[in-house]
């Protein structure tokens, strides 16, 4: 299969597969202890259908939203995620131009390989920061000045992973945050020749270029690694989201919020935003699905935030679903990752082209003409569908 035959996310998934080794498509795919969460999110999907409304005469389709301000060409945007210069070079520089050229939004992460000023520079579109509260004040204050310098709309805080979860493929792997250059690992890279070509040779192990400034002068990919390593706060709280609202100005956002009581509390700090999400469960195993999630986060609070969710989606019925329970804007992780790993910017590029031409086929077959029209009247979980409504 090539990437232009590539008709959905698990076709892109496969060719991603083929062409990563082992140790790499399992940091990308993997998830903590026994994946439950992992799998819970995609399956979660599975207990909603979708209530088609017929002959509503909305023959022309438009998915645009405009989401803090910025006018986006589709309710979904690429979320942060790290290290994505080992699944092809520069990878954040090839997923911030796919989303650039596709009108959606891109969310550039603290644990990037490509700087917060390299890809504000390289693609125009509207991008948004992700931070992980790392280290002290002082290295949070200082990368929120650096994004805001750059033009970063938003600040996307990650507060659900300050300890690290039992990824058990990456122990197995001896995978953190670097590749452990055993026997095994180089015969697997060896044996994926397209793969070593392209991100290994004359490259190296990629950087965590964002903390580079905070690190030891000269600091390799290796010491970055362990410098990220090293500066997990499990001591986070809430006066530190107050003490970061104090220190940017633009729309902020608490994402890994799974109940309506935390979500209260990042609307009485002055989050304008939360994003739903479990981590793509690769932290708290057993947590909820996402799409579990979101209706009560949403009942709780109302117009008064705007909510983002994660987590398994890999169709446009998926984007729909949520959607229809509230959401306001899906953030997308592996579904880009695996365009991104299969062909580099075509690739991501082809992923965010099938799940708009999914999303807009939805739309048509639920009588839907703008994501206004998607409400929960067109979704149902499987055991209610037939139950009267008012």
């Amino acid at each position: 299969m090539k990437l232009k035959d590539a008709v959905n996310i698990d076709d892109l998934a496969l060719l991603a597969k083929r062409r990563l080794p082992k140790v790499i498509f399992d940091f990308m795919d993997g998830g903590a202890e026994d994946e439950r969460t992992l799998r819970a999110n995609r399956d979660g999907f599975s207990r909603y259908r979708l209530r088609p409304r017929v002959l509503t005469g909305k023959g022309k389709r438009d998915l645009g939203i405009t989401l803090f301000g910025q006018p986006l060409a589709a309710p979904f945007m690429i979320g942060p995620t790290g290290l994505n210069g080992i699944h092809w070079p520069d990878g954040d520089l090839q997923l911030a131009r796919a989303a650039s050229k596709a009108g959606v939004g891109f969310a550039l992460s603290t644990a990037s390989n490509n700087s917060i000023e390299h890809v504000a520079q390289d693609s125009p579109g509207v991008k948004f920061f992700q931070l992980y509260p790392w280290g002290d004040r002082n290295l949070c204050a200082r990368l929120a000045e650096r994004a805001a310098a750059a033009g970063y709309k938003a600040m996307i805080i990650t507060v659900d992973s300050l300890v690290g979860g039992k990824r058990e493929r990456d122990l197995r792997n001896r995978f953190a945050h670097e590749v452990n250059l055993s026997p095994r690992v180089v015969w697997d890279g060896l044996t994926h020749p397209r793969w070593l070509a392209s991100t290994w040779l004359g490259r190296g192990m990629p950087r965590f270029e964002n903390v580079a400034e905070f690190a030891p002068p000269g600091a390799n990919a290796h010491e970055l690694a362990e410098f990220t390593r090293s500066q997990r706060n499990p001591k986070l709280s809430w006066d530190d989201i107050a003490w970061m609202r104090t220190k940017w100005r633009g729309p902020l956002l608490v994402k890994g919020v799974l109940t309506a009581e935390d979500a209260l509390l990042a609307r009485k700090l002055g989050a304008e935003g939360v994003v739903v999400s479990n981590h793509g469960g690769r932290g708290l195993d057993s947590a909820p699905a996402t799409i579990e999630a979101l209706p009560e986060i949403v009942a709780a609070v109302g117009d008064s935030m705007q909510v983002l969710v994660d987590g398994g989606f890999r169709r446009g019925s998926d984007i729909a679903k949520a959607l229809a329970l509230g959401a306001d804007c899906v953030l997308l992780g592996r579904a880009t990752l695996y365009g991104l790993a299969a062909g580099g910017e075509p690739g991501v590029a082809r992923a965010l082209t099938i799940l708009g031409e999914e999303l807009e086929r939805v739309f048509a077959l639920t009588g839907c003409g703008t994501v206004s029209d998607l409400t929960p009247q067109h979704v149902a979980v499987v055991e209610d569908y037939f139950r009267p409504r008012a």
